[in-house]
């Protein structure tokens, strides 16, 4: 219930912006409280790390008075480290373009809860980074100084 549809560039493409899903956890206090969700982050032992929203976004006391005149509740869904890096096998620089599958959410699912197996995308990142070629540039670098 929180997907924006929106007239798109081709069927079967998706995109989302990683500049939604700002968070925190409970212990980082100093944290931006005007647009993070407080989250738990749990790892399974096995590279599997799941992340849940214990809530939203709401007004709290500071020297700035507009701090309690905050109306938004949402610090969207974080999902910058679902995706495996992918060195670009010509620069170097990391792709954001990802085959994703979509799936309706399932009955123990939650808004916000994302899951990240970092074996798998450590695999995914050696497969690319295999495929780049070394650096031109002086002292190894990608680009010039």
């Amino acid at each position: 219930d929180k997907v924006w549809v929106t007239q798109g560039m081709k069927p079967g493409v998706v995109a989302c912006s990683h500049h939604l899903g700002r968070w925190r956890r409970p212990q980082d206090k100093i944290g931006n409280r005007w647009a993070t969700n407080t989250v738990s982050i749990a790892n399974d032992g096995k590279g599997g790390w799941k992340m849940n929203t214990l809530e939203g976004i709401r007004p709290f006391e500071s020297s700035d008075p507009d701090s309690k005149r905050i109306f938004w509740s949402d610090g969207g869904v974080h999902q910058n480290i679902t995706h495996a890096v992918h060195p670009d096998p010509i620069s170097g620089m990391h792709c954001w373009h990802q085959r994703v599958r979509i799936e309706k959410a399932g009955p123990n699912d939650r808004y916000g809860d994302i899951f990240v197996d970092t074996e798998r995308s450590f695999e995914n990142y050696k497969e690319w980074l295999a495929m780049t070629r070394p650096a031109p540039g002086p002292d190894g670098l990608r680009r010039p100084l």
